[in-house]
């Protein structure tokens, strides 16, 4: 703890000289500079005042001990023994919470992400459970606060999807879906199944951060578009004007569908911004070693054949193999209650890296 406590020192005068320039009316009138620092500022407030708490606790058991130390007073004596204990619990919970503030932070925990979810093994029923798994991101998005856009989607016959892919937006968005990454596998029974028999099926689970700068120039002679009229909510001017966007990257075959915006135009930029994305993703995997190696951590690498989740409909069970979490709540879950779950991992991996801080600090 002395190591972390060293640099929290350097931290809050870093804290300090932020606020100083925040202040000052150079900064002020530069927008986009007063907006860095300002985000910088409100990122490292939380730490800096807990540390603040932290020593003003330290200094009030210290003066204690002098009243224990020298005090003849019993009541007085009693009474710091009392506040100090108190205390000493308080010192202990707010070492441990900016211990976890102190943890080197994902760059794209705040961003924005690309979800795209495909059936795999198990045919219609794998392509049915791709869309449960759809709607069970969109009711816990839902409860979050945050949006969902339709990017793409290859529905099939049966109702569910060979593949669908949306933008999530809202309140650091990938840093609690980030861990989703991986196959997750359903054993129930097909509605098609005659004689009740539990069939296991799989569908994939991708999660991008969405780059808000990509640095990829992509030549217009290898996309595609194609403008139709949007669908659903949106009245008499979504429906009667081609405002909806589709790209296609033609080398890569990704596409991009687009028709939450109000206008073609607005769409147009839309639908690029959201291509170059995945096109930059796609090309950063393909000269990668490993496909998730940028997002290797401690739960688990996110390789898209790894069983990371089990959806025992029978038992009302499911079940995350990277943690050994078992909850008999699958009902609630599919409903979008996936708080507990992601909790419990985003708890495991910060548990790994404050493990690894105590060795490198040891």
């Amino acid at each position: 703890m002395d190591k972390v406590m060293a640099q929290l020192e350097g931290l809050v005068a870093h804290y300090e000289e932020l606020q100083e320039m925040m202040a000052d009316p150079e900064v002020i009138n530069d927008t986009k500079r007063y907006m860095e620092i300002s985000k910088e500022e409100a990122d490292m407030r939380e730490v800096v005042q807990k540390y603040r708490k932290y020593k003003d606790d330290q200094k009030e058991i210290a003066d204690n001990k002098e009243i224990i130390s020298n005090e003849s007073d019993s009541d007085l004596v009693e009474m710091a023994k009392e506040e100090n204990s108190d205390l000493e619990q308080e010192v202990k919970e707010l070492e441990e919470e900016i211990k976890i503030l102190m943890l080197p932070k994902d760059p794209n925990d705040d961003k924005d992400i690309i979800m795209e979810i495909r059936g795999a093994a198990g045919g219609d029923e794998a392509s049915l459970f791709a869309g449960d798994l759809l709607r069970m991101y969109e009711k816990y998005a839902e409860t979050q606060g945050w949006n969902v856009s339709l990017i793409d989607s290859e529905p099939t016959e049966v109702g569910g999807y060979k593949r669908v892919a949306v933008m999530i937006t809202g309140d650091k968005v990938y840093s609690k879906l980030k861990y989703e990454n991986g196959a997750h596998r359903v054993q129930r029974v097909p509605v098609t199944e005659s004689q009740g028999r539990v069939h296991t099926s799989t569908a994939t689970v991708a999660v991008m951060p969405e780059y808000e700068q990509v640095d990829i120039d992509i030549d217009p002679k290898d996309i595609r578009v194609d403008v139709y009229r949007s669908s659903g909510a949106g009245g008499q001017h979504i429906n009667k004007t081609s405002s909806a966007v589709r790209m296609t990257h033609l080398p890569t075959g990704i596409v991009v569908a687009m028709q939450d915006q109000r206008s073609q135009q607005q769409n147009r930029e839309k639908a690029m911004q959201i291509l170059k994305s995945r096109v930059y993703d796609y090309y950063e995997s393909q000269n990668r070693d490993q496909y998730d190696e940028k997002r290797k951590n401690a739960v688990g690498t996110g390789d898209r054949s790894e069983r990371i989740r089990t959806y025992n409909y029978p038992q009302n069970r499911v079940t995350d193999h990277r943690i050994g979490l078992t909850l008999n709540k699958l009902d609630r879950v599919m409903n979008g209650e996936l708080d507990e779950i992601i909790n419990a991992l985003v708890l495991y991996y910060q548990t790994q890296q404050l493990e690894k801080m105590a060795e490198d600090n040891a």
